[in-house]
């Protein structure tokens, strides 16, 4: 992805937040100076990868399989005491997110407000496949059978607990508009993690086109060390 298409992303991100009056933590806005002067005392932010995150999955369409996501909260496994983690993210109408499990992390995905959010289910099987029995979980505590393959469709205000071992695809139902979608889950690890279905690159590979806008947090290395 071009830098200048990942700014851009952030700037339509940072006006669709402000639509719905979600606000981030000072340091979201930090220039490469800023970060250089807080680089101790954001350790934390660097280490547990918190802040901008955007891919396209090696697609090269963002806008057809892609996500913008934020971290605002995360811990680290066997290194601190957070268990927990939570992201907002943005997805549009048929922008897919595709088909993945985790081994590890138990989330709740959200519908923060927008349009709809769809997501498909399957469980996996033992060598990573789409197993065919049903899928059960919870909708807002409530539960609820979902054939394998099926969809659940999540209204603002609505959400799914998703368990581990459990593939989920998901993305905007079209004609509702772009989605405000949070995530609320144990600890966060998209470098070991994340089972997806078929190849994918979860970090975009970057052409420096202009400077950055924000750094993402598969650039803190490059950029700060």
């Amino acid at each position: 992805m071009k830098r200048s298409e990942i700014n851009r992303i952030i700037s339509d991100a940072k006006a669709f937040m402000g639509e719905w009056k979600f606000s981030l933590p000072p340091w979201a806005y930090w220039s490469l100076s800023d970060w250089g002067k807080n680089k101790k005392s954001a350790a934390e932010v660097m280490e547990n990868m918190l802040g901008w995150d955007i891919t396209d999955f090696g697609s090269g369409d963002f806008y057809k399989r892609g996500l913008f996501l934020f971290t605002l909260r995360n811990g680290k496994l066997n290194v601190d005491r957070k268990p927990y983690a939570e992201k907002i993210m943005i997805v549009g109408e048929n922008q897919e997110t595709p088909m993945h499990y985790h081994w590890y992390k138990m989330e709740d995905i959200i519908n923060r407000g927008g349009g709809n959010l769809v997501i498909e289910l399957y469980n996996s099987t033992p060598d990573n496949g789409f197993d065919v029995t049903d899928v059960r979980c919870k909708k807002d505590g409530v539960s609820v059978v979902v054939p394998a393959g099926g969809k659940v469709i999540l209204a603002p205000g609505e959400s799914i607990t998703l368990e581990q071992g459990v593939y989920h695809r998901f993305y905007g139902e079209e004609g509702r508009g772009k989605v405000l979608v949070g995530e609320v889950s144990m600890v966060n690890d998209d470098s070991t993690d994340n089972c997806f279905y078929e190849s994918v690159g979860r970090f975009p590979s970057v052409e420096e086109d202009v400077e950055p806008l924000h750094l993402l947090v598969s650039d803190y290395k490059k950029f700060l060390g």
